[in-house]
C-alpha cells in the first residue's frame, strides 16, 4: 500500500491512479491520519465481501439471509399522509 499526503496526492494523481490500475491502494493522508483509500474500482467490493465472510464465520456479523436491495414488496399504509406530515403530527 502506498501512503500519501493529501498535497503529494493533489501534485501526482496521474502517477497514483496508473499504480492503483496495476493493483496497488493508495491511502492519503492529512497530518498523518488517514482520511482517504483509492482502490480500484470492483476489486473494493470484492474485498469488502471477503471481509464480511470471514467476519461471519468468526461470529462477528450476520449476513442478511435475502438481498436488502431489493424494495419491499407491500408498502404500509399511510391514509394519504406525506412522510414529513407524519414526522410533524409525530412531534406533536
Amino acid at each position: 500500500m502506498i501512503v500519501v499526503g493529501v498535497k503529494k496526492a493533489k501534485d501526482s494523481l496521474s502517477r497514483l491512479l496508473s499504480m492503483v490500475k496495476s493493483g496497488e491502494e493508495v491511502l492519503i493522508t492529512e497530518r498523518g491520519r488517514p482520511i482517504a483509500r483509492i482502490i480500484e474500482e470492483g476489486r473494493g467490493r470484492d474485498k469488502i465481501q471477503l471481509e464480511l465472510k470471514k467476519m461471519a464465520l468468526e461470529g462477528v456479523v450476520e449476513l442478511p439471509v435475502q438481498d436488502i436491495r431489493k424494495k419491499p414488496s407491500c408498502l404500509a399504509g399511510s391514509e394519504g399522509k406525506t412522510a414529513s406530515d407524519m414526522v410533524i403530527e409525530d412531534r406533536r
